[in-house]
């Protein structure tokens, strides 16, 4: 994982438009289907590392390690490393990662709404093109 240094204005820092801008990365760290998972997760919670991979069902290890050290180097995950043999390890969602689970509850508030509508609309797709067209 590479932190990149950004330049320019904090207008166009927050320009989700700008190929090179920060929001950008931002969105495209927070905007994956396991970062969204870790997020619902953790909830209000602080959980080790196992009890995160108990709640995402199907995540790998190396997957749930990557995605909490991005939440992490990005601010919305606090990490506690307890001094004990073998080393216990929490995590908790901090004040701006709440703010973004939030979103996410909504997020998944759409989804339960609309999905008849987007199964309804994916057999219709699949009845006009086939499953095999590209």
């Amino acid at each position: 994982m590479v932190t990149k240094q950004f330049s320019g204005s904090p207008e166009e820092q927050a320009d989700l438009r700008r190929a090179d801008s920060l929001a950008r990365e931002i969105f495209s760290d927070v905007a994956n289907k396991w970062a969204l998972l870790i997020i619902e997760a953790l909830g209000e919670r602080t959980l080790r590392f196992g009890e995160v991979r108990s709640e995402v069902e199907g995540i790998s290890h190396k997957m749930l390690t990557q995605n909490l050290r991005m939440l992490e180097r990005n601010g919305l995950v606090e990490r506690t490393v307890y001094p004990t043999v073998p080393p216990k390890v929490e995590y908790t969602l901090t004040e701006p990662g709440q703010g973004l689970r939030k979103t996410v509850d909504v997020m998944c508030e759409w989804t339960h709404r609309n999905l008849t509508h987007i199964e309804a609309s994916r057999r219709a797709w699949l009845g006009s093109y086939g499953q095999d067209s590209g």
